[in-house]
Formats: C-alpha cells, sequence, structure tokens
C-alpha cells in the first residue's frame, strides 16, 4: 500500500540531562540526522527554556523533524515526519538515538496519506515546481533561541547556536552564546547575567550613584561581580585606591576574560586584589570598619549566591564599613521578584534602620520584566539620593557613560506607588 509521508512517533529515554537542556547540541544533532537521512534542510527553529527544556524543528524540503525534551526525566519525544522515497527517517532515528545517549526508546511509524484511499486531482504542478526551482535555491536558515523564563513570563533572544564557551563549575553552569540583538551574553545556570548590549544599565547603577553621593570613597570590597563590569566602573573614579573583589567561582571569570573584553578589562586593574573565595566568609572574617562601600553584585538569590540573602550577611557588611560606609546591593525586580525585593528591603531596615535604607529602580530589556533595583543601606550620615551636581558633572565630562547621569540619579529614587506599598513607605 503506497503512502504520501512516513510519519514515525519516536520516545527516547534514559537520555543524558545534560545533553537534553542544551538547545546548541540538540538543534545541531537534529540537523545532521536530516542530512543524513538524505533530507534538505530548509530552516531550525530551536528554543531553550530557563532553567531547562529545549523545543524545536527542523523543517526540510520532505516535511520536518520535531522534539521537545525534558531533562529532569532524560526524556525526549520526537517526531520524524517525511515525505516520498527519497528520505529514509530511521537513518535519523539511529542518529539521534546514539547522538542523544538513550538507554532505551519506543518508536511507532504511521504511513500518512494512503495513496489507495485519495483522489489525484486534476492539478499539475509539475511546471511551476521546475520554474520555480530554477529560481529559488532552498537556503538554510538557523533559528536557535534562549528562553529565561518561570512559571508566567519569559524573555527570549535569538542566538547563533554555537557556545563560545561553557563550563559546569562545582558551583554553576557558566556559558557565553553570542546573540543578534544584544551581542555576547553571559549566562549562569540558563539566565541571562549580562549582555554586552545593555550591561551598562546594571553596572552604572550598582556604582556611580553611590559612589558620587559619598564623595569620599577610597576603598571597596565587591562580593560577585565576576563578569567585571562593576570594577570596571569603580576604576573610573580616581580617588578610589583599593578595591577587593571577592568571587567563588572563577569560571565566571575565565568566560569574561575570554569573550566579554568590554566587561573584563578591569581585572588587570593594580587597585585590585581579585580573590577567588566565599565572600560571606570574607566578609566575616573582615576588620571592622574596614571599607567605604560594599558592593554585593550577586545573581538570584539560589545557588552560591543564596547566602547573600541573609541577616547574618548583611550585619557583617554593615559591621566592615566605616562611619559613613555604604552597602549597595542588587536588589532584584519588583515585578518579578516581588517577595525577595520586598524580604530584602525590610532585613535591611532591620539592620539599617527605616530611614537609612533607599531603593533605587532603572530599566534593562534582558532582565526579567525589564524592571530592576539597586538597595542601599547607608551606615551614618550619607544620603544616596544626594550629590554634588559641580563633581558629577566634571566626572560624566571626563568619562564615558551610556546610562547613568545627574538627573537620571533624582529621578530613579522616585519609586512608582506600587513599589511604595511593597515597601511600606
Amino acid at each position: 500500500m503506497g503512502a504520501l509521508g512516513k510519519h514515525i512517533l519516536v520516545e527516547f529515554n534514559g537520555c543524558k540531562p545534560e545533553i537534553m537542556n542544551d538547545v546548541s547540541f540538540i538543534e545541531k544533532s537534529m540537523v545532521d540526522a536530516a542530512v543524513k537521512s538524505g533530507a534538505t534542510v530548509i530552516n531550525s527553529t530551536f528554543h531553550h527554556f530557563s532553567p531547562y527544556g529545549v523545543s524545536g524543528v527542523v523543517v526540510i524540503q520532505e516535511s520536518h523533524l520535531a522534539i521537545h525534551t525534558w531533562p529532569e526525566y532524560g526524556y525526549a519525544a520526537v517526531d520524524l515526519f517525511t515525505c516520498g522515497d527519497t528520505v529514509n527517517p530511521w537513518v535519523s532515528f539511529d542518529e539521534l538515538k546514539t547522538r542523544f545517549g538513550a538507554k532505551n526508546y519506543s518508536a511507532l511509524e504511521l504511513k500518512r496519506g494512503s495513496v489507495n484511499l485519495l483522489e489525484r486531482l486534476d492539478f499539475d504542478l509539475r511546471g511551476n515546481r521546475e520554474q520555480i526551482s530554477d529560481v529559488v535555491k532552498p537556503q538554510y536558515k538557523r533559528n536557535v533561541w534562549f528562553t529565561d523564563k518561570d512559571e508566567n513570563q519569559a524573555l527570549s533572544l535569538r542566538h547563533s547556536g554555537d557556545v563560545l564557551y561553557e563550563k559546569q563549575s562545582p558551583y554553576q553552569k557558566v556559558k557565553v552564546i553570542n546573540t543578534y540583538g544584544y551581542g555576547k551574553a553571559l549566562t549562569i545556570d540558563n539566565m541571562f547575567m549580562c549582555t554586552e548590549k545593555d550591561e551598562y544599565h546594571y553596572h552604572e547603577m550598582i556604582t556611580h550613584p553611590a559612589v558620587l553621593a559619598h564623595g569620599a570613597v577610597k576603598k571597596v570590597l565587591v562580593i560577585g561581580g565576576g563578569d567585571g563590569g562593576t570594577i570596571r566602573e569603580l576604576f573610573k573614579h580616581r580617588s578610589i585606591e583599593h578595591v577587593d573583589m571577592v568571587e567563588i567561582d572563577d569560571a565566571v571569570i575565565e568566560a569574561s576574560k575570554l569573550h566579554l573584553p568590554t566587561l573584563s578589562a578591569a581585572f588587570s586593574h593594580p587597585k585590585l586584589n581579585l580573590v577567588i573565595g566565599d565572600g560571606i566568609k570574607f566578609a566575616a572574617d573582615a576588620s571592622e570598619t574596614s571599607y567605604d562601600l560594599v558592593i554585593v553584585d550577586g545573581s538570584d538569590p539560589v545557588g552560591p549566591s543564596e547566602g547573600l540573602f541573609s541577616n547574618e550577611f548583611y550585619k557583617n557588611c554593615k559591621r566592615i564599613l566605616n562611619d559613613n560606609g555604604l552597602l549597595v546591593v542588587q536588589g532584584e525586580s519588583p515585578k518579578f521578584n516581588t517577595e525577595t525585593f520586598a524580604e530584602l528591603n525590610v532585613c535591611l531596615k532591620e539592620i539599617y534602620g527605616k530611614t537609612k535604607v533607599n531603593t533605587l529602580l532603572f530599566n534593562i530589556p534582558t532582565y526579567p520584566s525589564g524592571v530592576w533595583s539597586i538597595q542601599i543601606g547607608s551606615k551614618g550620615n550619607v544620603n544616596p539620593k544626594v550629590i554634588d551636581i559641580e563633581k558629577a558633572d566634571t566626572f560624566i565630562s571626563n568619562n564615558i557613560m551610556h546610562y547613568y547621569n545627574p538627573e537620571l540619579h533624582a529621578a530613579a529614587f522616585v519609586l512608582p506607588t506600587y513599589v511604595k506599598r511593597l515597601l511600606n513607605e
């Protein structure tokens, strides 16, 4: 019995979880499997979802190959659909089974479009096909997407499909990809950390408002910040004499040095003391009144950053500040991490006092919801909202800024009503 096409429904079990979560590897495997079967690839569209899961389809001239993975179960559901007799989908099946490291599988072949049950219409397209094929040649186009999401919202960026850097450290998975819209992007545990195009939104706002408000910062402690953007901005202030930077994961620094030179240039600065270690322990062991400024440039409160969101840690940060010192904390998003954002504010107010904690907001397109915060605790009488405009203007004129300016400084502390309610202000 003849058929228009073959459709193989496949379930791969016992696959390697890390492979099932690797969008670049899966996309390449699916494309290679299609080519090996004799198919002509037209395009591919693949999405990686944070924290895990890959969906994608390879469109071939003879139909398609599609997949969705569940890394947490080592499982992949695959559709192999080919038309005509020139392509053998079972060749694709064998290739994928090997590449995915499947321990077992099930496969069901269906004949689609039984010819003896169909009536051919008197509609001959051969002439049109021949004419079109002389003009239009199939061109392979890749569409590989990285998606950072939770159960309610997501951000997707299209990238080249090639992984520039990937390492599973003892703490987290560090990766660098090349996106089309935002340049190279650093991801940790499949979440965006920074991109070349908009990283300055974050790094300028986590540094300059506090340094300019303080007016006399000489010694700084940076906890985290392995991409190098925060220390790059700090060293634009020539009055700063020394920076201790404590990053727990040297893979982050390595990735940035190799692929993000616009962020990592300051790692060779003579005023920098770089420590690969635990920032929580470093703060606990540091001497009292050691620093004018402490910046906590950590990621979300999971994995190695979880301890950066504790009462004991912030008490130590206050202890090691001098009498007019400032604590600056990456404060999460009031729209995306609402509970963490509010809980952090409560924690800081308990330690520093309700009137000594201020929150500023800024926009950054590649962070979930596009709205992010910095929370600042003042040990002494420094008001982070107030700056010397003349000194700030001089600083701006002597340094290239992309986001920060004195007018924005003042405006950033003006909070929307919903944020005031979250913070009971």
